[in-house]
């Protein structure tokens, strides 16, 4: 009796895998456009799926996950199918679970999920998440510069599918991308994290080695980014998409709880972190996300907060103190002269930046700038997740704000010396900015 409930726990998030694949999508487009009834996905999901769960403590922490993933997507759909259809759904939106039962003991849903992500062993939060639904859900990233490998960011299936609410391309090529960014973003901070060291130095050979790499992974990153941006329509998906369908499915399923978000990227916050990042209370709204993170993500972003950022111990070193660089032109180029690796992380810092920026442009093209041609149209904002804000309510003015707290970095003092076409600096000796071909950042999906 006990080897036949194993072997029915293993197999049971097999055939929940399938109706996640095939059923759901097709269930949530018929929903949408207006074909089949919300009820309709609470029976079956009811039938197919819930009652056929096993009890959480027969799962290792690989189908754990898995079934995270799978049963994340459900309760999205779920929440945003009822909060879109009863009046004062969003008022209440823990009601939308109250019909889902599990198991044979017939187990509240998020009760079950609670369970289910504590199997884990990864602390997951109580509901659908970053890890789960980007990381796990996405297979293996590999992030290769200059044909070595740097980065390799695995998921938790090994299908080569990718999960999503109506199976869309757009859908898929959505997530993607983030992993990707994400996968890009671990090898910049595998760069940086060794100096932060006791005994290491930010202005040696090795210092600059890695500093140049982690430049060169974020162009990659900058690149990626925009490439994105620039498909043509059929290769992407459309901000109408974004917004409407997408995005929409990121409803809480509790009051103020944290859907998920591309603000919960843990190596994003790292970096902000290990480089700086001259805004009062970032750490504070920082802390806010940490429910949503998981335990080792919640260890490391802290350690890095309590730590001073590299600029900071690369001034320190330079013996700058608190003035920083706050010397006439002259002395900044023989500084630079003299210790030419400030060049290496000046560019570091303004790559930091752009790749900011690059994420800001992205934003308002697939969000903010469509919501405003709404504004205007008087169509307002009707969405179960508001289009006037990112999903963890960062306005446009606030991402505008990061973008230039980040182009304000630790070494901005050096930007009239280093910018090559800057006809004070041009032919001085020791100031060089050669431009560099952007060395190759692949980002392939291996698994």
């Amino acid at each position: 009796m006990r080897r036949w409930a194993e072997v029915t726990a293993r197999m049971v998030p097999d055939q929940v895998g399938d109706w996640v694949l095939h059923d759901l999508p097709r269930l949530n487009t018929a929903i949408l456009d207006g074909r089949a009834p919300p009820g309709l996905l609470v029976t079956e999901a009811d039938q197919r799926v819930l009652r056929h769960l096993p009890d959480p403590g027969r799962l290792a922490p690989g189908p754990a996950r898995r079934l995270v993933v799978q049963l994340g997507l459900l309760g999205a759909s779920v929440a945003r199918h009822y909060q879109e259809r009863t009046p004062d759904g969003r008022r209440h939106p823990e009601r939308a679970f109250e019909p889902l039962l599990t198991g044979e003991q017939r187990i509240p849903f998020r009760r079950y999920f609670a369970a289910l992500a504590g199997r884990t062993g990864t602390g997951h939060y109580g509901r659908d998440s970053y890890a789960s639904l980007v990381r796990w859900n996405v297979g293996t990233v590999r992030v290769r510069l200059r044909g070595e490998v740097v980065a390799e960011l695995p998921g938790v299936f090994d299908d080569g599918r990718i999960r999503s609410y109506t199976g869309t391309p757009g859908e898929e090529s959505f997530f993607l991308l983030v992993k990707q960014g994400e996968a890009i973003e671990s090898a910049v901070n595998r760069e940086l994290l060794p100096l932060t060291g006791a005994g290491a130095g930010p202005l040696g050979e090795e210092a600059g080695h890695r500093v140049r790499q982690a430049t060169a992974l974020l162009d990659g990153l900058r690149r990626l980014l925009v490439e994105f941006a620039t498909r043509p329509a059929g290769q992407t998906m459309t901000a109408e998409a974004f917004m409407d369908v997408f995005r929409q499915f990121a409803a809480h399923w509790a009051p103020d709880d944290i859907p998920p978000s591309g603000a919960l990227d843990p190596e994003a916050l790292k970096r902000d972190f290990l480089l700086g990042i001259a805004l009062p209370g970032y750490d504070q709204q920082a802390r806010r996300l940490f429910p949503a993170l998981l335990d080792q993500e919640r260890a490391e972003i802290g350690a890095l907060m309590e730590a001073p950022p590299l600029p900071d111990r690369l001034l320190a070193d330079l013996g700058s103190g608190d003035s920083g660089l706050a010397l006439p032109a002259e002395q900044l180029r023989r500084l630079v002269a003299r210790r030419p690796v400030l060049a290496d992380w000046y560019r570091l810092l303004a790559m930091h930046a752009q790749v900011s920026g690059a994420h800001l442009m992205l934003s308002r093209k697939f969000l903010f700038k469509p919501q405003e041609r709404r504004e205007a149209a008087g169509l307002g904002d009707p969405g179960v997740v508001s289009n006037r804000t990112g999903t963890t309510g960062m306005t446009q003015t606030h991402l505008e704000r990061l973008t230039r707290a980040r182009q304000r970095h630790a070494l901005a003092a050096l930007r009239p010396v280093l910018i090559g076409r800057n006809p004070e600096t041009a032919g001085h000796p020791g100031v060089r900015c050669p431009r560099e071909a952007a060395a190759p950042v692949t980002v392939e999906l291996v698994g």
